[in-house]
């Protein structure tokens, strides 16, 4: 062996020495330290030490500071440790009874792990007990954050132990405000005698008396609104120097309150409100996310009739990452899973605080109204800017004017289909004159259809039907128009009952629930496309309009017996078809569209008595003997007609 090769040797044999003798060290000073431990706590009951008073779990005793002062030590740092509670407690809660509900909040983790309403009650099939809402439920929830320590490790706050000064269950009166103290204390080390015979050190633990995160609830006996205030004090030991920030996540999976699962679950989703404003959410199908870095002033997590929401006070939210997650169809219980991650500044973590407050309650237009943050736009009254306003400038408020005489919400559907069919009458009106003009012109139209029988005088037939519609004053399109101006009302009225918070639970008739389908048959299993049940109030509706459907058809063949065959197939296909579509939607809105089509039957024999087509043909065929004005529309269909006969015949030619 050469020079280098002995050298490397010798350094090798002196590293496996050296290993060896620190390893041995280490295993006598682990041992050494058992056996003080259990001579520690063979002799603890027999030793009075007034120094040294503190729990198998890390709790302070009084005495915390005698031993302080009596260590020559500073008290030492352990990392991420925090308060914990005793054993008996860990699943325990401190509870706060309102007039509205009772609120349980978990020692550990110190956040609001369980809502449950006093008065309102989540659907239970007949001949059962009622049983109260319970909007949020441990493990279904959860409000943590994540903090970096000082040895930069990373702790959750959901693994604390928050403790309180205050009763475990705490009653409010009418009226009634308190504020509910939590505090998590992070654990300190301090060197100490441990056998004063032996002169043995060691360390024992406390929780700090002057360092602690503390979340600070403020409740109120009749408001469904919770203030929730974060505070820091002497922190800046434990937490990472260079905080600036810190983010609250919030998880929540609702599970379901409503008869309507399917529907339930289409109408939960994300919602929240930016920097600017503005309202939106994210899909109410699939899976979505959204990242926000720019400030955000409050995130709800949504459900068809309630709502869960956490609103920045004074500040705002500098940041913020969404998600929400859909779980399958088939699940009977959770609807879907929600994820909020909202950043708060926080650069004083000796005394930095952030105040928000927590919504959760119904999801009422009128309640959320009143807090003027736009929280009424997560009630859905239309994907359109029309719509919305149809809902609430003019739906709305006469709904809330009806139902303070204290009507039955039948009733109420009732007046207000009856003052919207009142306020649409002159639309109404319009639409059916222009059916009887085209219907009293029958024998004209019939002279046509003679005169240009054969296929290739299509055009020309058409030419001559227009003209005979201009020179009696009759506009083939005026029916058309009212109709349309009729259907955003229609189509709000669509969006309005199954968000409608007040129709929830109440009866009408044989339906149960105004706010979910009316179910007079189960079938026990599923008819594809119709479902498995019989809705009285859509069953009712389908026939109402395929009666209505064959009504008009009769009227408007009388004045175009060319109507396409096609057509009327579509006409009466129609109404089968909202048969299963509206089987499972809202009774309210299914009784709603039977009341439209009873009334128009009525207004329709009104029109009929009260106008005399034979007034009405004399009118048309004095018209009719008037000098005729081309617009410039008409010249340019002139044209257009002229050049599709003359190529037309040049076809012709060519064959």
């Amino acid at each position: 062996m050469d020079k280098n090769t002995i050298v490397g040797l010798l350094l090798m044999f002196a590293l496996i020495l050296g290993f060896s003798f620190w390893n041995s060290n280490q295993q006598k000073k682990r041992e050494k330290e058992r056996q003080l431990t259990e001579k520690v706590e063979g002799k603890q009951k027999e030793k009075e030490v007034d120094s040294v008073a503190v729990d198998s779990l890390g709790n302070a005793g009084q005495s915390a500071p005698a031993v302080a002062e009596s260590s020559k030590n500073k008290p030492l740092y352990v990392p991420g440790a925090f308060g914990t509670g005793l054993p008996k407690d860990q699943d325990s809660s401190y509870q706060v009874k309102t007039k509205i509900a009772t609120y349980s909040i978990s020692k550990k983790g110190g956040y609001i792990n369980r809502v449950e309403f006093n008065d309102i009650y989540k659907y239970t099939p007949k001949n059962e007990p009622k049983k109260r809402l319970v909007l949020h439920d441990d493990p279904s929830t959860r409000v943590t954050m994540e903090l970096m320590m000082k040895d930069q490790s990373r702790v959750m706050t959901h693994e604390f132990y928050f403790e309180s000064e205050q009763p475990e269950v705490i009653q409010l009166s009418d009226g009634e405000t308190v504020t509910l103290s939590l505090k998590a204390r992070p654990i300190v080390r301090y060197e100490t005698l441990m056998d004063h015979k032996d002169s043995i050190t060691g360390y024992v633990e406390f929780l700090s008396p002057d360092s602690y995160i503390e979340y600070l609830y403020t409740f109120t006996a009749d408001d469904y609104r919770v203030g929730f205030q974060i505070n820091m004090v002497n922190m800046e030991s434990y937490l990472y120097p260079n905080t600036q920030s810190l983010t609250l996540q919030w998880l929540v999976i609702p599970h379901a309150a409503e008869k309507n699962v399917k529907m339930e679950r289409t109408l939960t989703s994300i919602y929240y409100m930016d920097n600017l404003d503005k309202v939106d959410n994210l899909s109410e199908r699939g899976n979505d996310k959204k990242d926000f870095n720019s400030d955000i002033k409050w995130v709800s997590f949504k459900q068809q009739f309630f709502t869960s929401v956490v609103i920045a006070d004074s500040l705002h939210f500098s940041a913020a990452h969404l998600a929400v997650e859909s779980f399958k169809e088939e699940d009977p219980v959770r609807l879907r899973k929600m994820d909020a991650h909202l950043n708060f500044p926080m650069t004083n973590l000796n005394q930095g605080s952030f105040a928000m407050t927590f919504y959760m309650g119904p999801n009422q237009y009128k309640l959320l109204k009143e807090y003027d943050l736009n929280l009424e736009q997560q009630v859905p009254l239309g994907w359109s800017f029309l719509l919305h306003w149809i809902n609430r400038l003019a739906v709305i408020p006469v709904f809330n004017w009806l139902e303070s005489y204290g009507l039955s919400y039948g009733l109420i559907i009732l007046v207000l289909t009856i003052i919207l069919k009142i306020v649409l009458l002159p639309i109404a009106y319009k639409t059916y004159i222009s059916s009887a003009k085209m219907r009293v012109l029958k024998p004209e139209i019939e002279e046509l259809n003679a005169r240009y029988p054969k296929p290739e005088d299509a055009m020309k037939k058409q030419q001559a039907t227009m003209t005979l519609y201009k020179s009696a004053g009759v506009n083939p399109m005026a029916g058309c128009l009212p109709v349309l101006l009729q259907m955003p009302i229609l189509i709000a009225m669509f969006r309005f009952f199954p968000s409608s918070y007040e129709l929830r639970q109440q009866p009408f008739l044989w339906a149960e629930d105004l706010s979910t389908y009316d179910s007079v048959l189960d079938f026990g299993f599923n008819i594809p496309f119709y479902g498995d049940h019989v809705s009285l109030f859509c069953l009712l509706m389908t026939i109402a309009t395929l009666v209505y459907t064959w009504l008009n058809n009769k009227l408007m063949s009388a004045g175009n017996p060319d109507q396409m065959k096609m057509m009327k197939v579509m006409m009466y296909l129609m109404p089968i078809m909202f048969l299963g579509i509206f089987n499972n939607f809202a009774s309210g809105l299914t009784y709603y569209y039977l009341l439209v089509n009873l009334i128009t039957f009525l207004q329709m024999f009104i029109f009929r008595y009260a106008i005399n087509e034979d007034k009405l043909r004399a009118k048309l065929k004095a018209n009719m003997l008037k000098p005729v004005k081309k617009s410039r529309w008409q010249k340019k269909m002139d044209e257009m007609l002229k050049q599709q006969q003359q190529m037309q015949q040049k076809n012709n030619k060519r064959k």
